[in-house]
């Protein structure tokens, strides 16, 4: 127990300080004001596109340990770092980079859990996901891939969760690899849609122009579609 206890400890102060060093060093480039105004945004996005142009596998290599590092050990989630890899590569690049990233998070992340934190997972999750430990036994990746591919658990818990059925970590990374294709491709392309709006409008476009865009609207029914099958095949994943 005593353990556990240094274990939670080390991990929130940890997380904390790379969270405060983080926000530090970017508030004190930019203000508030500076990066929710329209201009800055604009701007930017120039920047990203000449940079991207200039030396696309550069910034690729770098936007890929961005995303790893986003995932573990910052712990964010996938639909920000999809939609920006969407904004700046488009979306068959943005697609494989942010794929990859959130492949090689995710992986470091169950490795970290698998180590550090099984009995922590173990003692809360067990029996509400008991019923899951058959069917991983029988096929594995099989059941791996159908769990990334419905989802519906919060991002960070569902890397840690599979700690509990044993999984071997390339098990784990492939199924991730694929299972998260779908998801992350539909944010890349709203992501996509986004600067395709903000390129075609120099003054801030309205609501209405940005929703009933083919480039958003599209992407956004197919990943609602998404959602809605997913739901029903949670269900019948999930169930006792």
């Amino acid at each position: 127990m005593e353990k556990t206890k240094k274990i939670k400890i080390f991990i929130g102060l940890s997380y904390l300080i790379l969270l405060s060093v983080f926000l530090f060093l970017f508030f004190s480039k930019f203000s508030i004001q500076e990066i929710t105004s329209y201009d800055f945004i604009k701007e930017n996005r120039i920047f990203f596109l000449e940079l991207k142009n200039s030396n696309l596998i550069l910034v690729s290599i770098i936007f890929l340990i961005f995303t790893i590092l986003w995932v573990f050990p910052f712990l964010g989630f996938g639909s920000p770092i999809a939609l920006l890899g969407g904004f700046i590569f488009g979306k068959w690049i943005g697609t494989i980079v942010v794929i990859l990233g959130l492949s090689f998070g995710a992986t470091f992340l169950y490795i970290f859990g698998n180590y550090f934190l099984k009995d922590i997972i173990k003692e809360r999750f067990s029996k509400k996901f008991q019923n899951l430990q058959v069917k991983f036994k029988d096929s594995e990746f099989l059941y791996l891939l159908v769990y990334r591919l419905i989802g519906g658990i919060p991002w960070q818990l569902s890397c840690l969760l599979p700690t509990i059925f044993n999984v071997k970590i390339s098990n784990f990374y492939f199924a991730t690899l694929i299972g998260i294709i779908p998801t992350v491709f539909l944010m890349v392309s709203i992501g996509n849609g986004l600067e395709k709006v903000i390129d075609q409008n120099s003054e801030v476009p309205l609501i209405t122009d940005i929703i009933f865009s083919p480039d958003i609207y599209i992407p956004l029914l197919a990943f609602f579609s998404l959602i809605f099958t997913s739901i029903f095949l949670r269900k019948l994943f999930y169930k006792n």
